[in-house]
């Protein structure tokens, strides 16, 4: 197996644009469904004067008198959060850590951080890579990618770096250091997308104290299988968005509800055996896969921290412990989908394994600085200008970015 060296390139080389995590500030923001989003902002603007501050929960960032502009895409909500009365902002979709898709109240004014640059270039030809937070030894991969607005963060909340892969709205400028692509071209004797360098990077890419490392091969056909496994690997985390089909288990296998799930589960058990997973008292869902129930990221089951993050009891009297009064059926859904995208995942990583292992003679950061990839412009890795988004500024202002 190769060894990481500092001569090996990082995705930070490869795709200089990154953002930090979001920096949500309070918990009542988020939820599995968009109904209990909607919920909860109706008991917060019923909510008057210190019981409204409470249920909001200030921070240093956001209070109810803080004046923001609205996210870019967004108008709803700039003026101060003591005087609201209006509806909820229309959840959004977002990626909740690795392989967990949430809902999303998207209003700048109840998010610390919400990482504006990324709503920007967020639309249907956007893609983001997800850096994992470095955890040693840890099983799981390096990285992730998304087509929904990701939150940045592994499945233990450990911060990482999101990075675009492209700069602008409408697919324009891959975020990609410049000179790489002809780079490629030129070694590999044949065309390369940036869609084909996020595919060899989730392929090939592996976690180090450094940031990801990614490995770039010498070989023009170990190059094409791992794009190709990549692309494997990208379709089924993105659950068959920009065009792909929704992931499904070989040979007709299909996980389905056996027995009903009961309305308020306490716990997930594992039958290897039979291929069950036993879902509270009674409930029960089959085939699963080992891979499946087995599947970590961040050096934890990802079945177990998505079923804790809705069963979780959250502190009573706050918006947080608002939710449904029983397992509603799109968690089941939700569910079975990530069972099937899991175990398929898991399916891919003696492939990803032996990749790597092949890649015995890989580029160097000193080739890539020979040929003038590297090192990469500061205003490559800074976020482009996006001139022509109207953006709505505190208190309904136009806003000029």
């Amino acid at each position: 197996m190769l060894a990481v060296s500092d001569d090996l390139p990082l995705l930070d080389d490869l795709m200089p644009w990154s953002v930090a995590p979001l920096r949500l500030g309070r918990d009542w923001v988020v939820a599995p469904d968009e109904r209990t989003l909607r919920s909860r902002w109706d008991l917060f603007v019923r909510s008057e004067g210190a019981e409204r501050e409470r249920l909001f929960g200030p921070t240093r960032s956001r209070t109810l008198s803080s004046a923001v502009a609205a996210l870019p895409g967004r108008v709803h909500g700039t003026g101060p959060l003591a005087r609201e009365r209006g509806a909820c902002a229309d959840p959004v979709r977002v990626q909740y850590g690795p392989f967990d898709e949430q809902w999303l109240i998207p209003d700048q004014r109840l998010i610390d951080a919400a990482r504006p640059e990324l709503w920007r270039v967020a639309d249907e030809h956007q893609l983001f890579a997800v850096e994992q937070g470095y955890v040693p030894k840890a099983a799981g991969p390096a990285l992730t990618v998304s087509a929904l607005l990701p939150d940045g963060r592994s499945a233990t909340g450990r911060p990482g770096r999101i990075r675009p892969l492209y700069r602008r709205p409408g697919g324009l400028e891959p975020n990609l250091a410049p000179g790489l692509l002809p780079f490629l071209r030129e070694t590999y004797g044949a065309e390369v997308s940036p869609d084909d360098v996020l595919a060899w990077a989730l392929a090939a890419g592996r976690p180090s104290a450094a940031g990801c490392v990614v490995p770039l091969p010498a070989d023009a056909q170990l190059w094409s299988a791992g794009v190709e496994l990549g692309r494997r690997t990208r379709t089924l985390m993105v659950r068959g968005a920009r065009g792909g089909e929704k992931p499904r288990l070989p040979g007709g296998r299909r996980p389905y509800v056996r027995a009903q799930l009961p309305a308020r589960p306490r716990e997930l058990r594992y039958d290897a055996e039979e291929e069950v997973l036993h879902v509270g008292e009674g409930g029960r869902i089959s085939p699963v896969p080992l891979a499946a129930w087995e599947f970590q990221a961040d050096g934890v089951r990802m079945l177990d921290v998505w079923f804790r993050r809705r069963t979780e009891p959250a502190e009573p009297g706050t918006l947080a412990a608002a939710g449904p009064a029983g397992w509603p059926q799109e968690w089941t859904s939700d569910l079975l989908e990530l069972i099937t995208v899991l175990a398929l995942l898991g399916e891919l990583r003696s492939q990803r394994a032996a990749l790597t292992d092949a890649v015995t003679k890989p580029l160097t950061r000193d080739g890539l600085r020979a040929a003038g990839v590297l090192p990469v412009p500061d205003g490559a890795r800074h976020p482009a200008s996006v001139l022509d988004h109207h953006e709505e500024g505190p208190g309904g202002q136009f806003a000029l970015i």
